[in-house]
């Protein structure tokens, strides 16, 4: 029998405690050939796109969330992501194999869910630049610049609040996607600024490769506003 790449995970809605199934993609078959400069995965095989499946959607009650959320529910919030998904859900599964367009609306009821549940900036933030990331994908260069931002300023609350602390976020890399992310948005007094600090890190920083690559970033700055002073 072949092995397909995906596989059924049985999952437990943290909101309303229902069971439901989603897919994952087997490790085997993911294999990352290179990075896009925001750290965009290209993946060797185009067919099978792992980003699509990060989040678990509740067919029960549309709550959608991944492994990082906590289970811990703020007082009010409970009631609050019933009255503003739960009410208005029409039970659905997205637990198969999904299109961009599902992967995108998972990554939105993420985004609304994890900001009603209170969730970590940084977490919403990355939920926000993979939306980024598909809707490149597409092609869909307005919606990819907007949600470019959305995962910019979630960044940004994120470093000013230290709300990454314990995460897998390392400071030089959330200060370099701060920086990438507004030169991609043309922000680019934004991006200077955070690039900067991504350098000045140089001495300290155990990431040389994010160092290389914010210098490389504000030589590309330079030589851009040089020409247009011409």
């Amino acid at each position: 029998m072949e092995l397909t790449p995906y596989y059924q995970k049985d999952i437990e809605c943290l909101h309303c405690k229902q069971k439901f199934k989603t897919t994952k993609v087997r490790s085997k078959f993911i294999k990352v050939v290179s990075h896009n400069s925001d750290f965009q995965p290209i993946y060797e095989n185009k067919e099978v796109n792992p980003l699509l499946y990060n989040i678990f959607v509740c067919e029960h009650c549309g709550f959608s969330f991944t492994d990082d959320f906590t289970k811990y529910f703020a007082p009010g919030s409970k009631e609050i992501i019933q009255e503003q998904i739960s009410n208005k859900w029409t039970t659905r599964s997205l637990g198969n194999e999904r299109t961009i367009e599902e992967g995108i609306m998972a990554y939105k009821l993420g985004i609304l869910s994890g900001t009603l549940k209170k969730e970590k900036f940084v977490t919403l933030a990355g939920f926000a630049i993979r939306i980024a990331w598909l809707y490149r994908i597409q092609g869909k260069q307005e919606d990819e610049i907007r949600f470019m931002e959305i995962a910019r300023d979630r960044y940004a609350d994120s470093y000013s609040n230290d709300d990454y602390n314990g995460t897998q976020m390392s400071e030089t890399r959330m200060l370099y996607l701060i920086a990438e992310l507004s030169r991609k948005i043309g922000d680019i007094e934004y991006a200077t600024r955070y690039f900067s600090k991504v350098i000045e890190k140089q001495n300290t920083s155990i990431e040389p490769s994010i160092i290389e690559m914010a210098k490389d970033r504000w030589q590309e700055i330079r030589a851009q506003k040089e020409k247009e002073a011409l």
